[in-house]
């Protein structure tokens, strides 16, 4: 027996061997054929620096319920365009026109006299037992794709002053660009931020494709009970019923989506030292794309330590342009005329086709479909800058366009 139990004893050794060699095997060829982790720069994910530990735990308990998909039973709709804040943001980025949303009615003095229709936002979708909403006859609207979140904690932290002197609305210095800041009426909940500067009881907002929404926390409150028919606290009307209802979010939830939002990190510009990303970005100042997608900006004072007094990056002036008939949709928001839009930021615009399909989606609705594409739509105020664009030879297109990517 006891050469018998020697002999079992090896073919168990030897099944253990080839067992450790399998295992060596597949995780070496995994790790050969997987790929490499993402760097920083190549994701727009992830918090700003110097966050505190209590600010990090936040900051994540934002995050997962940016991504909470909502259903009936904890308040969706009966009426609704998406059952997340994700779907419309996937990986924080842009959307796409297969998530786009409808704006058409507000309450103003601008002739868009469809809010009581249902607006400002059609609600498309219904849960079982309703009918989703349909667009009044004649209202004028537009549609829109959801833009990316990242950075915008440092957007909402520019004082007034600062927007007050990047705007020329009657255009004195005879450059043919009049960008104006957008004075609306904001909700009672919102606190103004430090060195406010308002004007005949309308303050300066800078977030939504129109610059309507005033800060993080009216664009969130917002977004909840437009985007997914959900009550809070700020916005307590019921999108289908018109009546005031129980909040169907809590209230910190709502906080910590916005403290999200205001400390996910600015994307990071990549390949600067390339000697064709030097050359597009002269170009881009060159042809005065600058005079609007201002390159940099400064912080003032925030209760995030982090996004205090900061010089950074966007590309954008976050001022209201005329930009002609090519993009005049008839709806009007606040106080944005149809053709007037506010500047996007350019910053990650390089890494928008990762939230895309890999396909790009540009301009307010998506309608174009590359870089090149959504050049060639700038009028209005932008005119000239095109002109100039149109002007380049192919290398110097190819080497402005390479530069826009890489922010």
């Amino acid at each position: 027996d006891q050469p018998r139990s020697r002999g079992l004893g090896d073919v168990y050794k030897r099944q253990f061997l080839f067992l450790v060699f399998v295992l060596v095997t597949i995780t070496y060829g995994c790790k050969k054929i997987m790929p490499s982790e993402p760097s920083e720069a190549e994701v727009l994910d992830g918090p700003i620096d110097g966050l505190t530990t209590a600010q990090l735990i936040q900051f994540n308990k934002g995050d997962a319920d940016f991504g909470e998909v909502f259903t009936s039973a904890t308040g969706l709709g009966p009426i609704f365009v998406a059952n997340q804040c994700a779907s419309c943001h996937a990986g924080d980025g842009k959307g796409t026109p297969f998530v786009q949303f409808t704006r058409f009615g507000q309450s103003d003095t601008l002739g868009n006299t469809f809010l009581n229709f249902g607006g400002p936002q059609l609600q498309h979708k219904a849960i079982p037992g309703y009918t989703p909403e349909q667009l009044p006859l004649g209202a004028p609207k537009t549609s829109l794709i959801a833009p990316a979140v990242t950075g915008l904690g440092f957007l909402d932290a520019v004082e007034d002053a600062f927007l007050l002197a990047l705007a020329d609305p009657f255009d004195l210095d005879g450059d043919g660009i009049s960008g104006r800041v957008h004075y609306n009426v904001i909700p009672s909940y919102v606190a103004l931020r430090p060195n406010s500067i308002p004007k005949n009881g309308k303050y300066i907002c800078r977030f939504g494709k129109k610059g309507g929404a005033y800060d993080l926390l009216h664009q969130t409150s917002g977004a909840y009970n437009q985007d997914m028919g959900i009550t809070s606290l700020f916005e307590p009307i019921d999108v289908y019923s018109g009546q005031e209802i129980d909040p169907e979010v809590g209230t910190q939830t709502i906080h910590d989506v916005v403290f999200y939002l205001k400390t996910l990190k600015a994307p990071i510009p990549r390949n600067q030292q390339d000697s064709d990303v030097i050359a597009g970005k002269n170009l881009f100042n060159d042809i005065n794309c600058a005079k609007c997608h201002t390159p940099s900006m400064q912080t003032g004072y925030s209760p995030i330590a982090p996004l205090s007094y900061k010089e950074f990056h966007p590309y954008t002036d976050l001022l209201l342009h005329d930009m002609g008939s090519e993009l005049n949709d008839g709806y009007t928001e606040g106080f944005a005329l149809a053709s007037e839009w506010k500047t996007p930021a350019l910053w990650g615009l390089g890494l928008s086709k990762m939230s895309q399909g890999g396909q790009y989606y540009l301009m307010h609705d998506g309608r174009a479909l590359s870089i090149e594409q959504a050049i060639q739509m700038h009028g209005g105020e932008a005119s000239q800058s095109r002109s100039l664009y149109n002007q380049l030879i192919e290398n110097q297109k190819n080497q402005l366009i390479k530069f826009l990517e890489s922010l």
